[in-house]
């Protein structure tokens, strides 16, 4: 099992805020280059201010930051927040990938056993 420590009390509004659609296109799209709002809601078939909600959730979960000049926020990705989700993802699958490789031991040591005693497994629809 993964360690017993608490998770970060980050991960949720991470995760929470990489769920929404448009808000993943967002995190995509801002791997690229730095954009301004305007150019990251023009995909989009909702209204700026709607827009701007969705920037404000992936902005308060840190995977945003932005920066006014004049009349133009441009928005860039901050990745330490990205960097966290995907240790605590990395985590569990080191975890399941060992224990899917100790399922996969079993079943080859349990498959060669029967082999060598003889025993041929049979199916409920050939037994009568």
């Amino acid at each position: 099992m993964p360690q017993r420590h608490p998770a970060d009390p980050a991960l949720p509004d991470i995760f929470h805020a990489l769920s929404d659609p448009t808000r993943l296109a967002v995190v995509e799209r801002l791997s690229v280059t730095p954009a301004s709002a305007s150019e990251l809601a023009k995909p989009f078939a909702m209204a700026l201010p709607s827009f701007m909600q969705h920037m404000g959730v992936l902005e308060r979960a840190a995977i945003v930051t932005s920066h006014k000049h004049g009349r133009t926020r441009t928005y860039q990705l901050a990745p330490t927040s990205l960097q966290l989700a995907s240790a605590w993802l990395a985590e569990f699958r080191n975890h399941w990938e060992r224990r899917l490789d100790q399922l996969d031991q079993l079943m080859i040591t349990t498959n060669q056993m029967t082999r060598q005693s003889g025993d041929v497994p049979t199916t409920s629809k050939g037994a009568r």
